[in-house]
């Protein structure tokens, strides 16, 4: 079985990942004001901006499986986004180093038939990160790449930022942006099967 795969995300690094997967799907960017939804708890908070995420761009589709997703950096009960420009993204590297975070990656799968969502469902992945103690000239080095100033909580994995992430305990496509084994157990509660879409 064949189904459209939609991806709200503008995010590069969740598009790789799910092309490595096999996985082929087009890019709807939500468009979501996230400055208008808030939670308390972090975790909460990132399962709502992906299933809003999500929901925005199902209203665009007939047919298709839609996917939102949403990462925050916990630190030190702080949601930390991505950084305001360098001098935030300075601090946060200087508050982080040695230390460790907890990056949720909320997730939400909508199948869009006829126009509504039949189904849907809405979970986060959270990935325990320790975090490096890089020296003042590595700090500078990476923030004049640019890259941190792009991505939750001022880091990659999969990236520059790798070498500064000592160890994780947890998921780690899921810190790259989207959790792969929990995409498979949601298309598994809808009755699907992550290799009936692989593209072959």
């Amino acid at each position: 079985m064949s189904r459209r795969l939609v991806l709200g995300s503008a995010s590069p690094a969740r598009l790789q990942l799910l092309r490595q997967a096999g996985l082929s799907p087009e890019v709807v960017v939500s468009g979501v004001d996230e400055s208008t939804i808030r939670s308390p708890r972090v975790g909460e908070l990132v399962a709502l901006l992906a299933a809003a995420k999500a929901q925005a761009v199902a209203r665009q589709e007939t047919d298709a499986l839609v996917i939102g997703c949403d990462s925050l950096l916990e630190f030190r009960g702080e949601a930390m986004g991505k950084p305001a420009d360098a001098a935030d993204a300075r601090q946060r590297w200087r508050r982080m180093a040695g230390r460790s975070g907890t990056l949720h990656t909320g997730q939400a799968l909508l199948d869009v038939q006829a126009g509504s969502v039949s189904r849907r469902d809405v979970a986060v992945a959270s990935t325990t990160v320790h975090f490096a103690s890089p020296s003042e000239a590595e700090i500078e080095a990476y923030i004049g790449t640019g890259e941190p100033l792009q991505v939750a909580g001022a880091f990659t994995l999969d990236g520059l930022g790798g070498p500064f992430v000592r160890r994780i305990d947890g998921d780690p496509s899921a810190v790259v942006g989207l959790s792969l084994p929990l995409l498979r157990e949601q298309l598994g509660k809808l009755g699907l099967a992550v290799v009936d879409l692989w593209d072959r």
